[in-house]
């Protein structure tokens, strides 16, 4: 198509452009055989009447007028404009419906007769309705084509004779018959008749509003690959012809190309229009950028389709200098080599002088202004390559090598450059096929590595080509050709297929003649750390290397020390942190205890020593300062944190396959531990959850694991108070004067408290409006004085504020903080010296806690302070024991000589030491509980001033149930209110948490027992006492009878409480026992068993009323046996018999019975002292009270 109109005249950009904005002027402007396009547009403007009635268009028309005056063939369009056109739409669509019927003869028969027919009827009318009839039938026969191409020939658009009659009727027919004639459907046709791109861009020119719905049209009805048919290329050609007329839409038609995935062709081709008309050289061209965008952008469908079209070129025998593809591929070429440095020296690196200067290449490198451009033409080729298949010529190939081998400027640009090169070469070996080509490569290599450090330095990157390099050599020699295709990828930013048999060739370079493995080692080790490493720097950094050195286990083999270089990039990090670190530590710390060889025990890395792990924590470990020393960021003290904690965990876990290999890696001392401040760290964490990563949640397994003590619940909830929206309001109160106490004041203040409690309490308020760690200072003078706030007289606010700090300064230093304050609340002996207790003797007697001062177990904000620090101890003692079970696990190892042919016996050792360990503990846990319930018991003094310990249930039921006098009532509250109730609550609260943890240790203090005046308190106090229901069966079925006692006093109690079926079944249970156990037991031992278990039998019958029969027949039985023992004594138990019998008869008789205290008491008939006489009597007062409570509904 483009050669056939090449002797027409098309409407010009400028023409076309009056046209589309009604420029009078310009248009005034044109050439008579310009004007001669556009006259059937103008004619209709001049003679129609117009919509527009406004003055300046009036104006207009009159100069229109003149301008079509002067024109001859202005009369014969405005005798096509006088035909009645509602006539012959009329007659068309006759004709139209004719043509259906007569479909076949007339396909045969129309062009042969239309030239004859034409001639004898050659009326105006008659000329437009043939017209007319003939672009109707190239219509109906394109859409009639099913998408085949055909190519109609006539004579009335060849021939130059009737060329410009036949563009007029068209124009005029389609403007004014648009429904017979839509203008996308005229355009479709046009593409199958010769000159159809000149008629085509004559009939929009006439129309230039419909520019964009025929471009759309054209394109969405075209072909996917333009370029394999010639209907895909005539299409092609007439919009091309379309854009040459407005070139102000090119690019959106190009867009309309690529939204479509329609004619690729097209739209390289509008590009290369594009192209040439740019005024700007050194920039990335339009051509590179829209392929590069179709290839490496989001939209695989947008990538297969073009991929298909650079495939399907390649496909074609020959390309000739008129396909598409062949002017692309000539085009970028022509980039390339514009780009390339026009003098290359061929003498290689070593010939170079050696004074010159480092940074001085002997090759002529790339100008700073190419560098992007030479960038973008690299990833261009291999996506080109790599995704669409392109193969290279060897004139494409020669340029491409060329050009990845200069040598760029040491700018960050000039970095990406080598970077983008020296990955094509690893993906595109292909591109050097000669000897000469490759000790090109080699050359460069070598430059590469020589030139690494001086980029690095001067263009400020910190990502540089020199870590690729050594990462690449790493993956060679570990033979991990998977990662090094990941990295070239990566680097390329685009998913490729490289094959691993391509880089086999790179491979021998890269490990035989550029980099041996102790070359790489040794040369990592001395590449300088990245200042400040975040996760901000991308790309490939010296820690990459290291870590998959160390992977690899290239520093233990060649005894290369590591050490060094990652403690230093360990301080040299800032937030957000990189994600490549932890891993950087977890394995180094595999390098530390595992060996690269069992042949080679000791070809392992050394740790960190533990001065320099003191020096991150400078600032942060003294009580005086709480300021950060600005050396080491937060975040390189939380990653040495995590080495030391993992370290130690993996140490722990290792410790039987080291003791195998004779090795014992040394362990950090419980010292070093207790100087890092890691509840203070975890805090800071906290709050920088999302600059670090994962780094938190590491920490806080790590912590969990192995100081159980620092993740109490209790503390994660007091922190979430202090740090949330009160703290803030509080920091709003925040005054000069609390910011300008010191700790000497409040010492000064605690000297004066037993005169003056005001100084001291003002302190204090003042403190609590203080953040944790602006606390810290004032720590050991608030534990230093603790045992003075003991005496008598010291208002409660103090000890409550005192209390409150405490808990603040928990959050942030804990342990330090327990330490001081156990060893401040020691009891005061004169003349004794008090023991300075350590972080470690409390691990492994956490009881010391309990051993203060008496005075502390009767105020309760001290004994709230003593039950946390105790709970905590008991947690770190646990993971203390099985720390030293895991250290010292190699002992208790049998030796070779024993172990031989015991199959199945070795672990017999291990299973004794964690038994035993798991029975220290419960002895330890029990032994804690059994001290608590202790202090619950009321002193003598309290028994002297009338405390009874479980007055909270009888008091509360008396208060609650009963309109008693006020003055029992006033001691009633007195009781509730005493400091030994509210430690008896601060303790029930304690061990509910500790059965909870461990039911197991309910069941041990259980069966071991505790004084029955007890029970109601822990019962009721306890809310998970309940569990005691479970084992209760198994406590009555002890042979001893002091625990048969206690069980069923004790079940009494969670009957009342806790009115359960499984209770009632217990409950019967214990019924039948008492009666087994009647029979068997003797005279002394049956009344040291029911005197203290028959009050029980009255709560069983309260809680469950069906027990009423058995337990009224066990007691009668009971009385019976007792009788039958005392023969001698008839004329006294005979009476007692008797009325049991009348009792169990008439119940409501005796009712009364229960008001008399003597009955309550069982103090009738107390002058003998036979056991039996006694407990007849007890049974007598237990049966009326049963009968007395079911009588009146109680």
């Amino acid at each position: 198509m483009m050669t056939e109109c090449t002797s027409l005249q098309f409407v010009s950009p400028f023409a076309f452009e009056a046209m589309q904005k009604v420029d009078v002027v310009r248009l005034a402007s044109l050439s008579d055989p310009e004007l001669r396009l556009l006259l059937p547009c103008l004619v209709r403007m001049a003679l129609c009447a117009p919509a527009d009635q406004s003055q300046s268009w009036a104006q207009d028309k009159k100069l229109i007028l003149r301008l079509l005056s002067g024109v001859e063939a202005v009369n014969s369009i405005v005798a096509l404009l006088s035909v009645d056109f509602h006539a012959l739409e009329q007659d068309a669509s006759k004709e139209q419906q004719l043509r259906k019927l007569l479909y076949n003869l007339e396909n045969q028969m129309f062009f042969r007769a239309f030239r004859a027919f034409y001639w004898m009827h050659s009326s105006r009318k008659r000329k437009e309705a043939f017209y007319l009839d003939l672009f109707l039938f190239i219509v109906n026969l394109v859409s009639e084509s099913n998408g085949e191409f055909f190519f109609k020939s006539s004579e009335l658009f060849e021939s130059p004779v009737y060329l410009e009659e036949a563009a007029d009727v068209l124009c005029i027919l389609q403007a004014e018959l648009p429904s017979l004639l839509p203008i996308v459907d005229v355009a479709e046709a046009l593409l199958h008749v010769r000159n159809g791109a000149w008629f085509l861009c004559l009939l929009v020119a006439n129309v230039p509003d419909s520019f964009n719905e025929v471009c759309r049209g054209l394109i969405k009805n075209g072909e996917r690959q333009d370029e394999e048919s010639l209907g895909g290329r005539r299409r092609t050609d007439a919009l091309r012809f379309l854009c040459k007329m407005n070139p102000s839409q090119a690019l959106k038609v190009r867009g309309m190309v690529v939204e479509e995935c329609h004619l690729p062709g097209l739209g390289v081709a509008l590009t290369l229009d594009h192209t040439k008309n740019e005024a700007c050289e050194d920039g990335v061209s339009d051509l590179v950028c829209f392929v590069s965008g179709l290839l490496l952008g989001t939209n695989a469908k947008v990538r297969t389709w073009f991929g298909t079209f650079i495939r399907n070129g390649q496909q074609r025998k020959r390309e000739n200098s008129s396909s598409v593809l062949w002017q692309m591929r000539r085009q970028l070429l022509l980039e390339l080599m514009g780009i390339l440095p026009t003098v290359r020296s061929t003498r290689i690196a070593e010939e170079a002088d050696v004074e010159m200067e480092p940074n001085v290449s002997v090759y002529s490198g790339l100008k700073e202004e190419h560098v992007v451009k030479a960038s973008a033409l690299l990833r261009l080729y291999c996506a080109l390559m790599g995704i669409a298949g392109l193969k290279p010529t060897e004139e494409e190939a020669e340029q491409l090598l060329q050009l990845m081998t200069s040598r760029p400027p040491a700018t960050p640009a000039g970095v990406r450059f080598v970077s983008l090169s020296f990955c094509m070469l690893l993906a595109f070996s292909t591109l050097v096929s000669t000897p000469e080509q490759e000790q090109l490569m080699v050359i460069w290599l070598s430059w590469m590595i020589k030139e690494e450090a001086y980029f690095e330095s001067t263009s400020g990157v910190s990502a540089s080509f020199g870590e690729m390099l050594l990462l690449v050599a790493m993956y060679f020699h570990s033979n991990q050709l998977s990662a090094i295709i990941d990295l070239v990828c990566s680097t390329l930013g685009m998913k490729i297929v490289i094959k691993p048999s391509s880089l086999s060739r790179m491979k021998t370079i890269f490990t035989q003649e550029i980099f041996t493995e102790q070359v790489v080692t040794a040369h990592a080790v001395r590449v300088p750390v990245t200042s400040n490493l975040s996760a901000n720097i991308t790309g490939f950094l010296p820690i990459h290397c290291i870590y998959q050195l160390l992977r690899s286990r290239s520093f233990t083999k060649h005894k290369v020390s590591i050490k060094d270089w990652i403690y230093r990039q360990l301080c040299e990090t800032s937030t957000p942190l990189h994600p490549q670190l932890l891993p950087l530590i977890d394995v180094y710390i595999n390098s530390i205890l595992t060996p690269a060889s069992k042949s080679n025990p000791e070809a392992t890395n050394q740790p960190v020593t533990e001065q320099e792990i003191l020096n991150v924590f400078q600032g942060v470990i003294g009580g005086d300062s709480i300021r950060l020393n600005q050396r080491f960021s937060i975040t390189a003290q939380l990653l040495v944190l995590y080495y030391v904690l993992s370290y130690e965990e993996a140490l722990l876990a290792n410790t039987k396959t080291l003791a195998a290999m004779q090795r014992k890696p040394k362990s950090y001392s419980s010292s070093l531990m207790d100087q890092i401040p890691i509840k203070f760290l975890i805090r800071q964490a906290q709050g920088l959850q999302q600059e670090l990563g994962g780094l938190h949640s590491a920490l806080l397994r790590l912590l969990a694991t192995n100081y159980p003590h620092l993740c109490i619940v209790d503390d994660w909830i007091c922190e979430e108070e202090i740090t949330g929206t009160d703290a803030l309001l509080r920091r709003m109160l925040l005054t000069n004067n609390a910011k300008n106490h010191s700790p000497k004041q409040l010492q000064e203040a605690f000297s004066a408290v037993p005169v003056s409690y005001t100084q001291v309490m003002q302190i204090l308020e003042h403190l609590t409006l203080l953040s944790a760690s602006e606390l810290i200072p004032y720590a050991e003078v608030l534990t230093s004085n603790m045992n003075q706030l003991l005496n008598s007289g010291v208002p409660r606010r103090i000890l409550q504020t005192v209390n409150k700090l405490w808990m603040v300064l928990n959050t942030v230093m804990p342990r330090r903080l327990w330490v001081m304050t156990v060893n401040a609340l020691q009891p005061s002996i004169k003349f004794v010296r008090q023991q300075k207790y350590t972080q470690n003797d409390l691990m492994i007697d956490p009881l010391i806690v309990l051993r203060c001062d008496q005075r502390v177990h009767r105020c309760p904000p001290l004994m709230d302070i003593t039950l946390h620090m105790l709970n905590g101890y008991l947690l770190a003692s646990k993971a203390y024991l099985s720390a030293h079970l895991k250290e010292t696990a190699e002992q208790d190892r049998p030796s070779q000589n024993n172990t031989i042919g015991l199959v199945g016996q070795t672990d017999a050792p291990e299973v004794t030491r964690e038994e035993l360990k798991n029975a220290l503990l419960a002895a330890q846990d029990s032994a804690a509980v059994q001290i608590l319930l202790e202090i619950c018991l009321p002193t003598e003094e309290e028994k002297a001033r009338g405390v009874n310990p479980d007055s909270l249930p009888r008091n509360v039921q008396s208060v609650i149930t009963a309109s008693s006098p006020n003055k029992e009532m006033e001691e009633g509250e007195d009781n509730l209110l005493c400091n030994l109730r509210e430690v008896q609550c601060l303790i029930c609260c304690l061990l509910h948490q500790m059965y909870i943890a461990d039911p197991n240790i309910a069941k041990l203090v259980h069966f071991q027992g505790y004084p029955c005046e007890l029970l109601p308190l822990t019962v009721a106090g306890i809310p998970s006492m309940h569990i005691c229901l479970d084992f209760i069966p198994e406590l009555i079925a002890q042979p001893e009878l002091e625990k048969q006692i206690f069980a069923i006093q004790l079940l009494s109690h969670l009957c009342i409480q806790y009115a359960l079926p499984k209770s009632l079944s217990v409950a019967r249970l214990a019924v039948n026992v008492m009666g087994t156990l009647l029979t068997v037991l003797t005279q002394a031992k049956r009344y040291a068993f029911f005197m203290p278990t028959l009050p029980s039998l009255v709560s069983f019958c309260r809680a469950f009323p069906p027990l009423y029969e058995d337990i009224m027949s066990l007691l009668i039985q009971i009385g019976q046996v007792c009788a039958s023992d005392v023969a001698t004594q008839t004329r006294d138990i005979d009476p007692i018999i008797t009325r049991l019998q009348q009792i169990k008869e008439k119940p409501s008789g005796w009712s009364g019975l229960c008001k008399d205290p003597s009955y309550k008491n069982g103090s009738r008939d107390t002058g003998s002292m036979d056991p039996d006489v006694q407990l007849c009597h007890c049974i007598e007062s237990t049966i009326i009270e049963i009968i007395n409570m079911s009588v009146s509904g109680i």
